[in-house]
């Protein structure tokens, strides 16, 4: 495979990660977190980067031409990767947004074991669960969504309109974490971003309003209003 087709399976491959993790966290909100619908992670429009590395990492994986002649341990050893391929790239993810946006975008401080609230012991077992559910079930489907893109690049234009989104919403977004990243440093604290968006939207159905799904942030207030309401009321605000 040519290093262009190699770059646009990627490409391919993120875009499914991406969009696809975003639906399941919005559900997963809804029924089992927040309890409302939510919109989830530092992006406003429906796709979420980590799962979208996640993806393409998973399937770089599956390539590693691990041959122990046996396909247990085969199929262990690659799991037991992906498992800990899965918990670097939360723990990347986690690190580069608190120590350079002052932003957490997941909490597991209440966790047993965990390092710095970013990863823990639970969530990496649950990285396990679902590398080997990807493995052993999603893994044919994928492999067979990049044949099937590969003999239709032609959907390459697809993938071009998402980056271009992908690229202005990215813009769009750190515009507005540099100001929350402002307002964290001089008041000495992270702040919780998911915490933050239910803060506003509270805030707005409480005044009979109904909050923007896509725009959470549009509250008729500015950022820094929100952020002092929010961290006077819900204390989500933690000291660094």
């Amino acid at each position: 495979m040519k290093v262009a087709d190699i770059f646009l399976v990627g490409a391919f491959l993120f875009f499914l990660g991406s969009t696809i993790g975003w639906c399941i966290e919005v559900v997963f909100r809804r029924l089992f977190t927040a309890k409302k619908w939510i919109n989830p992670g530092f992006l406003t429009g429906p796709y979420l980067p980590l799962y979208g590395f996640g993806v393409t990492m998973l399937f770089a994986i599956t390539l590693i031409p691990i041959d122990t002649g046996r396909y247990w341990l085969n199929s262990l050893i690659i799991i037991l990767i992906m498992g800990a391929a899965m918990t670097l790239i939360e723990y990347i993810a986690g690190l580069i947004f608190i120590k350079g946006m002052k932003i957490k975008l997941w909490d597991y401080s209440d966790r047993k074991g965990n390092i710095q609230g970013i990863i823990c012991p639970l969530f990496s077992f649950f990285w396990l669960l679902v590398s080997a559910f990807y493995y052993f079930v999603i893994d044919p489907y994928v492999l067979n969504a990049v044949i099937w893109f590969v003999h239709n690049i032609a959907f390459a234009f697809v993938i071009g309109v998402f980056f271009g989104v992908f690229i202005v919403d990215l813009g769009h977004s750190l515009h507005l974490g540099t100001k929350i990243r402002a307002f964290a440093k001089e008041h000495g604290t992270v702040i919780s971003f998911e915490k933050l968006k239910e803060s506003i939207k509270d805030k707005i159905e409480k005044l009979g309003k109904k909050a923007n799904f896509a725009f959470p942030f549009k509250s008729g207030k500015n950022i820094s209003e929100d952020l002092a309401d929010y961290t006077q009321s819900d204390g989500g605000a933690q000291d660094i």
